[in-house]
């Protein structure tokens, strides 16, 4: 617990960092992508900067070659900040804490510490982000049945939670966020998709969010 809670207290003087977006299957040179990042957030932040200083903030990626895990370690090294990382609990997915990659993390801490935080200081928002995540579960598990394809496995709904409970909750600790987007194509299928679960709660606004821009945009994930 006093881990937790320093991993917690590391958080505070940092503006986060969140980046969201395809795994290994993203076939585009993760150069190309944070290059292109890189001009849209410098231009995000040459008219409104960050408050504090910046940290990355992952969600417990495994490293690859490829896709937001090359893309999270570039974007750190060419802003030359540090990484924190929020993972799934042992309870939950056994596999995520350990498989995860902590190049440049300076603090770490499990996915129910930030439930607990919003539990205690915002108890209303934690019980929304679940409905809507699930919500959007059974909206996107529908049209999969009318297309002929099988359910979303299981663990989407935890991921889900993960990424929307990350952000709401980084944001609600240090006052505000920076949301990035590696593809401006993001499949209506991916766990990236529920990004809209904490804009239609209007606990994201739009403001925080930094589009990838859409001209010679190829990812789709």
């Amino acid at each position: 617990m006093n881990q937790e809670l320093g991993g917690i207290q590391k958080l505070y003087p940092y503006h986060p960092l969140v980046i969201e977006g395809m795994g290994g299957y993203d076939t585009r040179d993760p150069s190309w992508v944070t290059g292109t990042i890189l001009h849209q957030l410098n231009a995000r932040w040459a008219i409104d900067p960050p408050k504090k200083p910046l940290v990355l903030v992952t969600q417990g990626d495994p490293y690859e070659a490829t896709g937001i895990a090359a893309i999270t370690r570039l974007v750190a090294d060419r802003l030359a900040i540090q990484r924190g990382m929020i993972f799934l609990d042992p309870d939950i997915a056994d596999y995520h804490a350990p498989n995860a990659d902590r190049y440049k993390v300076i603090f770490e801490f499990p996915f129910t510490t930030l439930t607990n935080v919003l539990k205690t200081e915002r108890p209303e928002v934690l019980a929304q982000i679940i409905d809507s995540v699930e919500a959007h579960l059974r909206r996107k598990n529908a049209r999969r049945r009318r297309e002929d394809k099988r359910a979303l496995q299981d663990y989407y709904r935890d991921f889900a939670l993960l990424q929307e409970v990350t952000k709401i909750g980084c944001k609600h600790i240090c006052g505000g966020i920076t949301v990035v987007h590696t593809s401006a194509n993001l499949n209506d299928y991916s766990v990236s998709s529920f990004y809209r679960v904490g804009l239609e709660l209007g606990l994201i606004d739009v403001a925080d969010m930094v589009p990838f821009p859409v001209l010679h945009d190829s990812g789709s994930g």
